[in-house]
């Protein structure tokens, strides 16, 4: 009897250690669908998937294509099926040129010649398929945007004549015309009978292109849902596994004195007469598209990055920070977007991240490390926002990412902040942990915190600032108080309307 399901995955188990990743867990995707699959960080998403792309085995279960019992041990296994899967970090030599990329399994064919104008046209009726025709096949792919940079890497999958196609967290560094466009590709490839499984944490995203919606919680199998027949309370019910009855928790803070003030602050191509104030206790977002030059302003603000020129008032005195060690002394912290890259130590433990920055409180008079009182303190402070991790010893990339964007927050948690500047705080954070972030923020403010938020997610700047920056192309494009906060005001500043 055969099959009407492009995949089927069934009672997949997988351990790590003495740690259960997934316990019996099923999947199945129909051709043409677009399946979601979502869960808190550590449902154990990631792990199923890196089981389907070869990269990880699987202690139990089977896996099946169209009706046959299939064999996946290495990730070419998979890709010979028709499997691909395009994670957050693109897969891409950034030095080769978009047609050697997309079509790098050809420049291994052959007698050692290529044919390289062929290369160019193969590649071209590629991006064409999808709509792209302005990418230049001859273009480096490191000089393109990422949103173009993932066209390129479904180009290559197409090429491969990727039959499921895994997205993981496709939109996390888009732009809102840039998803658009995204949406446009996932329909195309639809109605060409390409399974898509698309995984995000944006329920607002899942809605608009899902079929159906299976959901993990703690490495087990909770569900599976027709997106039609559900909506997003009830779905969030089901991943978290309790009632969210707000979302973004009730503000209390008292707005207190003015402890920051930036004037006409330059640094760089993207930060050009800047200027913006912060008050104790007060909660202000910053907004805009990608490449606005948010973060290039709080990274010359912390001393990541040279100032040109401006003036910086700090708790009354006007300061020069010219390196981030200079910032944090003074009690401003920074929570950088890239936490892979320039917020955390991957390579170290959990204990050492979340002490980097308030070392002085586990050292004793002699100059001493007090291991015992550090691990204590660890344990309270990562506990406060519910971190889930074996032990405080385990090195950070042991951990989901979720939980790792917690313990690069935790830092500065235990670093006792006067001002913090949180640069996407929640990218890449399920439903329930964005909950628990947002309550902290809302602690640190009403413990008389200044809070700078940069987001790309509108609602999250809705719910949470008492007032926002939004900047454009380098310059401060607008200002807007609580009242005047709506997405349509947010564009139309965003967009210089």
């Amino acid at each position: 009897m055969q099959s009407n399901s492009r995949l089927e995955m069934k009672h997949i188990s997988k351990q790590f250690g003495g740690v259960t990743a997934l316990d019996e867990v099923s999947f199945e995707i129909k051709p043409g669908e677009v399946h979601a699959l979502i869960g808190e960080n550590g449902a154990g998403k990631s792990t199923l998937m890196k089981i389907l792309s070869g990269a990880y085995q699987k202690d139990k279960g089977e896996i099946l294509l169209e009706g046959q019992l299939a064999k996946i041990n290495t990730p070419k296994d998979a890709i010979d099926l028709g499997v691909a899967v395009i994670y957050q970090e693109f897969m891409l030599a950034p030095d080769l040129t978009v047609a050697e990329n997309i079509m790098i399994d050809k420049l291994s064919t052959g007698k050692g010649i290529i044919n390289w104008r062929k290369l160019k046209i193969l590649a071209k009726e590629q991006l064409s398929k999808l709509g792209f025709d302005e990418i230049d096949p001859g273009a480096k792919v490191g000089s393109l945007s990422v949103a173009y940079q993932q066209v390129v890497e479904i180009c290559k999958c197409l090429t491969r004549n990727a039959k499921v196609l895994v997205l993981d967290e496709p939109t996390a560094v888009l732009t809102f015309t840039e998803i658009q466009k995204l949406f446009e590709i996932i329909n195309r490839l639809k109605n060409e009978g390409v399974s898509i499984v698309y995984i995000s944490h944006r329920l607002e995203e899942i809605f608009e292109l899902s079929d159906r919606i299976t959901i993990l919680k703690d490495g087990g199998y909770v569900g599976c849902v027709n997106t039609n027949e559900i909506d997003k309370h009830r779905l969030v019910t089901m991943m978290v596994g309790r009632e969210l009855n707000q979302l973004f928790p009730d503000r209390h803070a008292k707005i207190g004195e003015e402890i920051l003030r930036v004037e006409a602050l330059h640094a760089g191509k993207l930060v050009n007469d800047v200027s913006f104030c912060l008050r104790a206790g007060e909660v202000l977002g910053f907004s805009g598209l990608v490449g606005a030059g948010r973060t290039e302003t709080m990274r010359a603000l912390f001393g990541v990055d040279p100032k040109e020129s401006g003036k910086v008032t700090y708790f009354g005195k006007e300061i020069i920070f010219k390196e981030p060690k200079q910032a944090i002394q003074q009690g401003l912290g920074l929570l950088s977007e890239d936490r892979k890259k320039q917020g955390l130590m991957l390579e170290q433990s959990i204990r050492i991240n979340t002490t980097l920055a308030a070392m002085h409180k586990a050292v004793n008079k002699f100059g001493i490390v007090n291991h015992k009182k550090e691990k204590e303190y660890v344990k309270e402070i990562l506990g406060s926002i519910s971190t889930k991790y074996g032990s405080p010893e385990d090195n950070v990339n042991s951990l989901s990412g979720g939980n790792q964007q917690k313990v690069a927050l935790a830092k500065w948690i235990a670093a006792d902040c006067k001002c913090i500047i949180l640069d996407e705080p929640t990218r890449g954070v399920d439903v329930g942990a964005k909950m628990e972030i947002y309550k902290l923020i809302n602690e640190l403010a009403e413990k008389g915190v200044g809070v700078i938020m940069i987001s790309s997610e509108m609602p999250e700047i809705i719910g949470m600032c008492d007032r926002v920056i939004v900047m454009r192309q380098g310059i401060v494009s607008g200002e807007l108080t609580r009242d005047e906060l709506s997405e349509d005001n947010l564009i139309k500043s965003a967009m210089g309307v």
